[in-house]
């Protein structure tokens, strides 16, 4: 045997560049192997009794695996367990299989790491509140290190869908309506989640390419009707700007279709644009089930065959979250000559390169003994509750709120106050082991083949207050309580009890909203799209008995989307949205009550008056948001109850010194606004300043008003500090007629506010006609200096 035969094979050796590994194992591989990269397994398919099968894992991934599915997600293990079944997993592939080859696990991430005993942060629409792109970072930080401890590799957020639709069900997964907004705060949680080297990073995963969150009639899966300039400026603009300055890793498809294709059969999307237009590198992960429905749901694949040759050639690497159509279909498939050879030695190709960017040759295995240092710590704690504070927006105040100390009889009425579940988005870990329950209950098998009978789950909720048991503590036995009602059901038979602890109370505390969650008596969530905006059950009359009383309402919306009738939001002393801020939000909403902490999030979307209005927000065209010519509807407002960007306080905040600094600039230069925000009340507060532009002429028509930078700034009492808002000229720029990105020359107006309906004129900048061809990725760029 010579030397060269004794040698480690290039692909095992670490000091060669990636690219010449990829080439060296793909070189080895059979097709099978290859396939089997493409492929996904749950964490429970791998299990027997609640414990590693090495026959199970023979028998699914006798040639390799690309991913597992939920080691966490999808159990009840405790982290520790997750990690030792990570080992045995990894330790079958890596000694067991020919060539050795490691998977990726990968987990959700939506609310932190869904699993048993992880933080419950506040879910998405909350962190967009916090208008703090610096706390989508720190989380993400936070839930790299939780699963890279536990032996997972890539989390399936963040999710980057604008959502100018609230009745569509996942809103509350989003960052809301503004482009600008969703790619600030995507490309931090990108950042965050990845970390300054892969190796010890997690892959992010944009998520739904794309117009998910546009659905007909704000259905889940439903059609999105967008124009091809709209899609482009709009809902394609965060994920360019997640690839071209987060360097994101991952996309994963969206359900929907646009135009009459599906996006999981998008050519034109996946590949030509993602990978061509933009340059990602990257692996495009299905979302769930998502090529098999390329068949059974769009009715585009005649067969399962079909339906991977489809996907495949569309740029679709890897199907999750189980192997179906990758499998043998996608084997019959290559035979046939439905899909090329070549393209599935891309896909192969790019699943590989994640590979050994993430270490996995080198490192398979991690430290069960080490899990617990990064697993449930204080400081993560800490974070939930800081991001908690940050997101509460107050949206009404006549004085009522903060409680005042003499406050003597507090009555605590609604079905939010005691059900610390409640606090929870749709993809924690508690709301969605429900759903896998409920699945199983109902004979359910949408694990494709997965065996679901081996799911079992204990207790599931975190040991965290509810936002009574925060009152209590806090105001002791000046707090009664009565129920009243519940989220989504029709009975009124607590009104009578609720109503008269009200009436003989000083303040009547209402905390309603929503359920967030899959499962039938959830009220938002992943398809529980709602075609009123009205609060869920029968909330509305219990709003309506209590406030007869004439005590004093205070609404405290625990809530995934804008939420509450008119009459509800009008009769009430004051509004406090609270989002789902997670389990660390009971306290962070009784420090808002009480004055302990002075509330300071912004609104991420406009908050419609009706569904009839739906879609409302900020940035429609000129000829838009009124009805030409008399401006309103008939039976409403043409505005919406509550502006974008708006959000009071218990202080008060003057802005003056607002100005653009040079009225002249050229296209590769930046323009520069100053602003003086002073604190002018007798409370530290924080205030959200924000730059919008305006286009005042161009050859497509633009919006009335877009977002192009903020900045949250923490102010003393009398406390005052300068803003500078450095805007690169590329910021201005729209995809013309033939769809490419241009910044016409001309006269743009700014304003700087803190609202998108309470503004004052910066001024006006023109643009100087010069060489065309700016970096795009000017589009993304930004400052803010704080003095």
């Amino acid at each position: 045997m010579t030397t060269a035969e004794h040698a480690t094979p290039i692909y095992r050796d670490a000091g060669r560049p990636v690219a010449e590994r990829v080439e060296d194992l793909l070189g080895r591989m059979t097709v099978e192997e290859k396939v089997a990269q493409l492929g996904s397994a749950w964490a429970f398919q791998l299990l027997s009794d609640s414990k590693f099968s090495r026959e199970q894992t023979r028998e699914l991934a006798e040639h390799g695996l690309g991913q597992v599915t939920r080691l966490s997600g999808a159990t009840s293990f405790s982290a520790e367990a997750a990690a030792a079944l990570a080992n045995e997993i990894q330790g079958y592939l890596v000694e067991e299989t020919r060539l050795g080859i490691p998977a990726i696990v990968h987990e959700e991430i939506c609310s932190g790491l869904m699993a048993r005993a992880a933080t419950v942060f506040p879910q998405a629409i909350g962190v967009a509140s916090t208008w703090a792109p610096e706390l989508a970072r720190a989380l993400a930080d936070a839930v790299r290190a939780q699963m890279r401890s536990i032996g997972a590799h890539q989390g399936l957020s963040p999710v980057l869908d604008v959502s100018r639709d609230p009745r569509w069900g996942r809103t509350e997964e989003t960052f809301g309506e503004d482009p600008h907004l969703v790619a600030r705060m995507g490309v931090e949680f990108v950042r965050g989640l990845q970390g300054d080297d892969l190796r010890e990073g997690v892959v992010a995963t944009a998520k739904h390419f794309v117009g998910y969150g546009a659905s007909e009639g704000g259905l889940n899966w439903a059609p999105a009707r967008i124009g091809s300039r709209e899609l482009h400026d709009v809902y394609l603009h965060p994920f360019e700007a997640a690839v071209r300055t987060g360097g994101l890793r991952s996309v994963m498809n969206a359900y929907n279709e646009l135009d009459g294709l599906p996006a999981a059969a998008d050519r034109s999307l996946l590949t030509d644009l993602l990978r061509g237009a933009w340059g990602f590198g990257g692996t495009v992960v299905s979302d769930y089930f998502a090529v098999r429905q390329l068949e059974t749901y769009h009715r585009l694949a005649e067969d399962a065959p079909h339906a991977a040759a489809a996907a495949l050639e569309a740029g679709i690497d890897v199907e999750l979250p189980g192997t179906d159509c990758y499998g043998a279909p996608l084997l019959e498939a290559l035979r046939a000559g439905l899909a090329g050879d070549e393209t599935l030695n891309n896909a192969v190709r790019r699943v590989l390169a994640t590979k050994f960017e993430l270490g996995l040759f080198e490192r398979p295995f991690v430290d069960v003994a080490k899990v617990a240092e990064v697993s449930g710590l204080e400081a993560q704690h800490a974070l939930a509750k800081t991001i908690a504070r940050k997101s509460l927006v107050l949206l009404k105040n006549d004085g009522t709120l903060p409680l005042s100390p003499d406050t003597q009889k507090i009555a605590v009425i609604g079905p939010n106050a005691d059900e610390l579940r409640h606090l929870f988005g749709d993809y924690s870990y508690p709301a969605h082991v429900e759903s896998l329950r409920e699945m199983l209950d109902a004979g359910q098998n949408v694990f494709s083949i997965a065996r679901p009978d081996r799911l079992e789950f204990g207790e599931t909720i975190p040991d965290a207050p509810t936002i009574l048991d925060a009152l209590r503590a806090r105001l002791g036995d000046r707090v009664g309580f009565a129920r009243g009602c519940d989220v989504n059901t029709d009975s009124r038979a607590g009104f009578d009890v609720a109503v008269a602890l009200a009436a003989e109370s000083d303040v009547a505390i209402m905390v309603l909203g929503d359920k967030a969650g899959l499962t039938d008596d959830c009220t938002s969530g992943e398809s529980r799209d709602r075609a009123s905006l009205d609060l869920p059950g029968v909330q509305e009359d219990l709003v309506r008995a209590v406030a007869a009383t004439g005590t004093p309402v205070v609404l405290v919306l625990v809530t995934g989307r804008p939420t509450g009738s008119v009459w509800a939001h009008e009769h009430a002393a004051a509004v406090l949205l609270a989002w789902l801020p997670g389990q660390e939000g009971a306290g962070a909403v009784v420090d808002a009550l009480t004055g302990d902490v002075n509330p300071g999030g912004k609104l991420p979307i406009s908050y419609p008056r009706s569904a009839g209005q739906l879609p409302v927000f900020y940035a429609h065209k000129v000829s838009g948001g009124r009805s030409h010519w008399k401006g309103d509807y008939v039976d409403l407002p043409a505005s919406p109850l509550y502006a974008f960007g708006h959000g009071l306080s218990y202080t008060r905040f003057e802005l003056t010194d607002v100005a653009v600094t040079e009225p002249v600039v050229g296209l590769g230069d930046s323009i520069e606004v100053n602003a003086r925000i002073t604190n002018a009340g007798e409370r530290a507060g924080d205030e959200v300043v924000q730059l919008y532009v305006r286009d005042r002429e161009a050859s497509l028509t633009r919006p009335v008003l877009e977002l192009k930078s903020f900045a949250r700034v923490e102010l003393a009492p009398g406390e005052s500090k300068t803003l500078t808002f450095d805007v690169p000229v590329g910021q201005l720029g729209f995809h013309d007629r033939m769809l490419a990105y241009t910044v016409e020359p001309g006269v743009f107006e700014l304003f700087v506010g803190t609202s998108s309906d309470q503004l004052l004129d910066a001024g006006a900048v023109t643009v100087e006609p010069g060489e065309p061809g700016l970096p795009v990725e000017q589009a993304f760029d930004g400052a803010v200096l704080i003095a």
